[in-house]
């Protein structure tokens, strides 16, 4: 599975992830710190890449677009360090893989995760 973490999430977590075998990259790592979500959206859907974020533009983005990629992880959770940002899509992409690659949307809070296939 290919990575891309969105600003606000510890740049940290990718390095854990890649150090885990994981292709991770955090935005802020590639020059698009500042870059607006649809440009996000567009650099992860050209690079097949399923974005982690805390923000919840992606999904009403994504929704309006009508297409099946890129997978969105929202973390609804704040203040989660690096290790536990990458545990926590580690433990994602074992348990939810094939939904992820079709095209997904998901939202993680309280240890609960809720998704939608895409498109919407």
């Amino acid at each position: 599975m290919r990575w891309l973490l969105d600003q606000g999430l510890p740049r940290s977590a990718a390095g854990i992830l890649h150090d885990s075998k994981e292709d991770a990259i955090h935005i802020g790592d590639i020059g698009m710190s500042e870059a607006p979500d649809l440009e996000i959206i567009q650099h992860a859907s050209s690079e097949d890449r399923v974005i982690v974020t805390l923000d919840s533009d992606f999904h009403a983005l994504l929704a309006a677009a009508g297409s099946s990629k890129p997978s969105v992880i929202r973390i609804r959770e704040e203040a989660l360090k690096g290790h536990q940002i990458a545990e926590l899509v580690l433990n994602i992409s074992r348990q939810f893989k094939a939904e992820l690659e079709r095209g997904c949307v998901m939202s993680f809070l309280a240890g609960k995760i809720r998704y939608r296939v895409r498109p919407l």
